[in-house]
């Protein structure tokens, strides 16, 4: 398979994206410059992690409108596989790919710090070879994390199966106390109605090396991968 990192001016996790899907994946990899709009022939997108155009005005909103957005649009609606992680999973809400939209943490402080996130669905390419309520150590580091969406919204989501992960305590239990940022119903990540955008605030990428002390990311792009190739 050949994946697509697109890098935007302030990305600071692409190559850590590259690392992951390259060394410990074995995959194609290829780096899209922003304003580049030549996808070329990639089998799927990666919308990686970092601080694009220095977040001013809101997190993702001027990147949404980089010139290679377009094409990931287009991609996207014909069903091609795009990856959003942290400001990755704004720039995909922005450029409307994805429901609802990324807020301030309630402490309204940056967080970085490893948490506990649980699949809600196995129904994605994402999440389908993920155990069910199985706690995964994922790390966070984000000061816009907060998920939000209207009422009509978080019903149509819930109705599709559109939550990806939500965070829990390390037995599995999503509950209000180990919700890092104040995120509704504490989701960590949801994809579109059509299952092939995702995102995610916490970061999969920065947990697949053993060096590391932590490869729970790795079932995530396994996951993803199997299902392109038995696609």
């Amino acid at each position: 398979m050949k994946f697509g990192v697109i890098v935007f001016p302030g990305s600071n996790c692409d190559q850590d994206m590259v690392y992951t899907l390259r060394e410990k994946m074995g995959q194609e990899v290829v780096e899209l410059w922003h304003k580049d709009t030549d996808l070329q022939n990639c089998d799927a997108l990666i919308v990686p992690g970092g601080f694009s155009y220095g977040d001013y005005l809101r997190s993702g909103a001027i990147a949404r409108f980089s010139p290679i957005m377009e094409s990931v649009v287009e991609f996207a609606k014909n069903g091609g596989f795009v990856f959003g992680v942290c400001n990755g999973f704004q720039i995909l809400c922005e450029a409307g790919l994805l429901p609802g939209t990324l807020l301030h943490n309630e402490s309204h402080k940056f967080i970085c710090k490893n948490v506990y996130i649980k699949p809600e669905t196995n129904k994605t390419p994402l999440t389908a070879e993920l155990k069910m309520n199985e706690a995964l150590k994922i790390p966070i580091a984000h000061a816009e994390g907060r998920y939000y969406a209207s009422q009509e919204v978080m019903e149509e989501i819930q109705a599709n199966d559109q939550v990806l992960f939500t965070y829990c305590t390390e037995n599995g239990l999503a509950i209000p106390e180990v919700n890092p940022n104040g995120s509704l119903y504490n989701i960590a990540g949801v994809c579109n109605k059509e299952k092939n955008v995702f995102g995610m605030m916490p970061h999969p990428e920065r947990a697949t090396d053993f060096d590391l002390g932590n490869t729970d990311g790795l079932g995530i792009f396994t996951s993803l991968i199997n299902h392109m190739v038995h696609a």
